[in-house]
């Protein structure tokens, strides 16, 4: 395995709720790196760009409505295996269904609307976090 950067999003639940100092700390018990932190207020351009993928299904208008709903704290973090591992760190999409001791086990949890607010974004390949971290930190190309 060889060093990679990974980026990760506490998203706005995550940041209303008090959970950005449990994501860094856990980051740091696994003595990852943190390279850049921030806080950002995304833009509906930014959001295209990250999930282009979902840009044309009729329930993006919802997520967009969500990452814009409050501050999302970006971070850039490094280490050998980060992506994979922050991944499993992170847990299942779906907060209901992710693991007890993940974050979205221990910090996310079911709505009645249905949407799903699940504390934080972690990229799911080395190629789309260098990608994904030209969105959130431009300023570091």
């Amino acid at each position: 395995m060889t060093e990679e950067r990974t980026l990760i999003l506490v998203k706005p639940d995550g940041v209303a709720t008090g959970h950005i100092g449990d994501v860094i700390s856990r980051l740091e018990r696994r003595r990852f790196t943190i390279e850049a932190l921030k806080v950002v207020h995304a833009t509906p351009e930014q959001l295209r760009k990250h999930y282009p993928q979902l840009v044309g299904r009729p329930f993006y208008p919802e997520v967009e409505t969500y990452m814009l709903s409050g501050p999302i704290v970006a971070i850039i973090a490094a280490g050998t295996g980060i992506v994979e591992d922050f991944h499993k760190m992170a847990g299942v999409t779906k907060p209901q269904d992710a693991a007890c001791g993940t974050i979205r086990g221990d910090y996310g949890r079911a709505w009645p609307d249905g949407s799903i607010r699940n504390v934080v974004h972690s990229s799911d390949s080395p190629e789309t976090a260098e990608n994904e971290i030209k969105i959130w930190f431009p300023e570091m190309q």
